[in-house]
């Protein structure tokens, strides 16, 4: 430590300005050399693992969230989407709710990022799927179901392909990994059934095709809406095929699924498989 003196000035305070002095540049050189040590760490190759990216000023994300009678999670899924902290479009698409859903929309307060639209009559997820992809604005476009079998904190991750420019597409793969709920057997095998034989149908090897979270490139996804048929869960199948049609970028990333049974209201039935297994062979 040094002490400097000048004539008519306390020795005691300029001893602790010099101190001061000192001490911040010792934090500083400590934070510099933190600096450093992370570079080393984190590097490029590290960061994209680890879903470490900057978001461009212009991006935005368009999520739209197709709901039917339910009440009891349409508002905590939109919030949940909210706290991903991203820049967000969130179009909601009631399909004709008759639970109370719609009151619970009406009372929401007006909000520049949320857009409510309602249909008079229930068409169909595939229908308010194409409502919404219509309407969107966003860089991209992801679907959220709302009955929280999905995690939003995903989203960050589903988007970096696109943002760093190697996809056009990212599917959000339930079957990635093992840090999850374990499903039904039944479950997993009638997925996987579909997803390889729409493997067979594409050329692509995709591990869950009927996954919710498919994030596209809003450009993209415009240009096939107006031709998009399906009313039902069908739209997942039609939508990948004429994706692959259009030879779009694929990519998947793991995501987290807690799957609810059809006593919390799951909608999505057996009806929908076979349907599944027609749109392959239409499309």
């Amino acid at each position: 430590m040094v002490s400097y003196l000048l004539p008519g000035a306390p020795r005691k305070k300029l001893r602790v300005n010099a101190l001061s002095s000192s001490e911040s540049e010792a934090e500083s050189n400590r934070r510099h050399l933190q600096s450093r040590l992370l570079d080393q760490v984190l590097t490029a190759d590290v960061c994209r693992r680890l879903g470490i990216f900057a978001v461009p000023e212009d991006f935005r994300l368009t999520v739209v969230i197709p709901v039917y009678n339910e009440v009891n999670t349409v508002a905590d899924v939109i919030e949940r989407v909210r706290r991903t902290g991203l820049p967000l479009e969130i179009i909601v698409v009631d399909d004709g709710s008759r639970d109370g859903t719609r009151e619970k929309l009406a009372a929401l307060p007006a909000a520049e990022d949320l857009r409510i639209v309602l249909h008079d009559t229930n068409r169909g997820k595939g229908a308010a799927l194409r409502t919404g992809f219509e309407l969107a604005t966003g860089t991209a476009i992801v679907v959220q179901d709302a009955d929280l079998e999905y995690d939003p904190d995903d989203f960050r991750f589903l988007i970096q392909p696109i943002i760093e420019g190697q996809a056009d597409v990212v599917y959000g793969t339930r079957y990635g990994h093992h840090d999850r709920p374990v499903p039904p057997l039944w479950h997993v095998y009638v997925n996987r059934l579909i997803t390889r034989l729409a493997n067979l149908r594409t050329g692509l090897y995709l591990s869950d095709v009927e996954t919710c979270y498919k994030v596209v490139r809003r450009e993209l996804l415009q240009e096939l809406a107006p031709g998009l048929r399906e009313n039902r869960f069908g739209i997942e199948i039609e939508l990948t095929v004429k994706l692959a049609r259009r030879g779009a970028r694929f990519y998947e990333r793991p995501i987290r699924y807690d799957r609810r049974g059809f006593d919390e209201g799951k909608k999505i039935g057996w009806r929908d498989g076979v349907r599944a297994l027609y749109c392959m062979l239409r499309y």
